[in-house]
């Protein structure tokens, strides 16, 4: 059964966003449900061109869309839609802090932006940033914050006026391994725990898969994907990850003599292998007992996010060689 199109939380049909002769967008249609979503692609895919779009600050050229109910302004925008923004948080990948401030002066400042009394956010930029774990650094000035910090603030002031969905755009951006993981663990707890919905724009793979439930892939301003990972990724019936206890090397070599191909990554007694076809689970266990170990752990190796990646890239690779060999 179909999903009404009201309960989408993002609902865009034919969405096109030209600057001049260059399209940074190609006719994107996507209908995702609330939760938390990856955009994921490079440098240059689109991303922020859509951010910007579904925050009404730029018009679509040409299609129709809606975000959170909210109608989406094609060819020209007319009046801002106080509404819309309202109903958003935004993290920016640039700074955009404002020297001389305190941080919760700056949070404060972004709830009365967003139309709170001046009370009110103060208030909740003290909640805020009790939560993401700034309260020591409240009354210090932005100018003496670290990266990580300052990533923090950012997303105090997207989250001030409570919103229901947010927009963030490379929130990991410039951070160390340690502030990364403070960073989506702080999402992932914001939209499982509270109830967020979440437009995580990014090129980490990796962020998306720790953080995200569904994923958009976006290549060259087209959408080339989009679903849940286990929806997308491949589910490979060739390649598995096998443990065994005790000493592997009869058992390699004896999986080698089955056309078994083990791949690089494998450790001693932890294997991702490749079968050949007609190949039986059963063989497995046979070959590991005719070599004296014990098969602890056996699973299907599926694709990954990262695999998933390459394969939309190769794809649209393939077939701009494919269009300029007919053009040629």
């Amino acid at each position: 059964m179909s999903q009404p199109a009201d309960d989408f939380l993002i609902d865009l049909q034919q969405i096109t966003r030209r600057y001049g002769e260059f399209v940074a967008l190609r006719e994107v249609t996507l209908q995702l449900p609330p939760g938390r979503i990856g955009l994921l692609g490079p440098n240059g895919a689109g991303k922020s061109s859509l951010l910007k779009l579904l925050m009404g600050l730029l018009p679509a050229t040409s299609g129709s869309g809606k975000i959170l109910g909210q109608t989406l302004q094609i060819g020209e925008i007319k009046e801002a839609n106080w509404e819309l923004r309202r109903m958003i948080g935004f993290m920016p990948e640039a700074d955009a802090l404002v020297p001389g401030l305190r941080g919760v002066d700056y949070v404060t400042l972004a709830g009365e932006l967003y139309g709170m009394p001046r009370r009110q956010a103060q208030r909740r930029a003290h909640e805020v940033l009790t939560y993401l774990e700034l309260e020591d650094a409240r009354y210090r000035n932005l100018e003496t914050y670290s990266t990580g910090m300052k990533q923090r603030l950012k997303l105090a002031q997207a989250l001030v006026h409570d919103p229901p969905m947010l927009l963030l755009d490379e929130p990991t951006s410039g951070l160390d391994p340690a502030s990364r993981d403070t960073m989506l663990r702080l999402l992932l707890e914001l939209g499982r725990d509270h109830g967020k919905s979440m437009l995580l724009s990014t090129h980490l793979l990796a962020d998306v898969e720790r953080v995200c439930e569904r994923v958009v892939i976006l290549f060259n301003g087209e959408v080339r994907g989009q679903g849940t990972v286990e929806e997308l990724c491949a589910r490979r019936q060739d390649r598995y990850r096998i443990s065994v206890h005790g000493d592997a090397t009869q058992f390699r070599q004896a999986l080698q003599r089955q056309q078994v191909t083990i791949l690089p990554d494998s450790s001693p007694l932890d294997l991702r292998v490749l079968v050949p076809p007609q190949w039986s689970n059963r063989q497995f266990f046979t070959l590991a007992a005719e070599s004296g170990v014990v098969l602890r752990q056996m699973q299907r190796d599926d694709e990954t996010l990262e695999e998933l990646f390459l394969r939309s890239v190769a794809a649209d690779k393939d077939l701009a060689t494919s269009d300029a060999a007919r053009r040629g």
